[in-house]
């Protein structure tokens, strides 16, 4: 029996998409990790995620039932290419849409926690109405996700609109939903507090009791993408500290596949990297 008091997931992103289901969950066990993290981004492929079948959702629980281990998180970016604060009406339904059968899928496969994308818009301009209908949205995607108990955390984003705890915190005081929180991303809060020039912990600070999980990723200044862990400027040891004093107990390692890499090599490497910040702090 597992004696840690946390949960250690894995984003899918970081193995092939051609896996199975099975194979995905498999890699993950072997790796170490204790669940995986699906991926609904802006593709075709995995916003159709969101109409699977009852036969195909059945696949996905014997996957989890014959591996072990289950799906417990979405990071759902398709919101990206469909925001909730589009100008265009059209737009904004089918964000809502997204959402609503986002937290419907989550409901079905037991999975616990959402993550938001921090955007109004992505691909355009942002403005006063924009934000306003993002705030709108939210509340009703907040009303969907209270009805079926399943948590929603912004992650902090690698632009000026969400890119800090602090920025997603006002927009978590205004729709004051408990379904609604914050998930940062440790290399975004990093990079960001190089900006403003503040601390990635402080900001930490400013999610407390709000935050619902952390997503453990390493950056280097200017960069959000693929830096292998160990070799960029993420305090690792300050962010597990800090997220631990606040109550956090759900980290996600995430870092991409690279076509060609020995990636359950990765895996393992990553699961072995963070659970010495993680173990540490959880044997006090």
């Amino acid at each position: 029996m597992d004696k840690r008091s946390y949960r250690l997931g894995l984003y899918e992103k970081s193995m092939p998409a051609c896996l199975s289901w099975v194979e995905k969950l498999q890699a993950a066990k072997t790796a170490g990790f204790d669940y995986v993290e699906m991926s609904i981004d802006e593709t075709d492929a995995k916003l159709a995620r969101l109409d699977m079948t009852d036969g195909e959702k059945d696949e996905i629980r014997a996957a989890m039932r014959a591996t072990g281990i289950p799906f417990r998180s979405i990071c759902l970016s398709g919101h990206r290419k469909y925001p909730l604060g589009d100008p265009d009406c059209s737009v904004q339904a089918r964000s809502l849409e997204i959402m609503e059968k986002a937290i419907a899928l989550a409901a079905e496969l037991g999975i616990r926690t959402i993550q938001l994308a921090g955007y109004d818009v992505y691909y355009k301009e942002g403005n006063e109405q924009t934000r306003a209908d993002f705030i709108e949205n939210l509340k009703l995607a907040a009303k969907m996700a209270a009805k079926e108990g399943v948590m929603l955390g912004f992650e902090t984003m690698e632009t000026p609109f969400m890119d800090t705890t602090a920025k997603a915190m006002a927009y978590v005081k205004l729709v004051d939903s408990p379904y609604l929180g914050v998930y940062p991303d440790s290399g975004n809060i990093t990079n960001a507090s190089l900006l403003y020039g503040t601390s990635a912990v402080e900001d930490l600070e400013t999610g407390r009791g709000h935050i619902v999980a952390v997503h453990l990723k390493e950056t280097v200044p200017g960069k959000y993408r693929e830096i292998p862990f160990g070799t960029g400027h993420v305090d690792f040891t300050a962010i597990a500290s800090k997220a631990w004093k606040l109550g956090v107990r759900r980290f996600v390692a995430e870092f991409w596949y690279l076509e060609g890499s020995d990636w359950q090599q990765e895996l393992q490497q990553a699961n072995d990297f963070l659970r010495g910040y993680l173990d540490r702090v959880d044997e006090g």
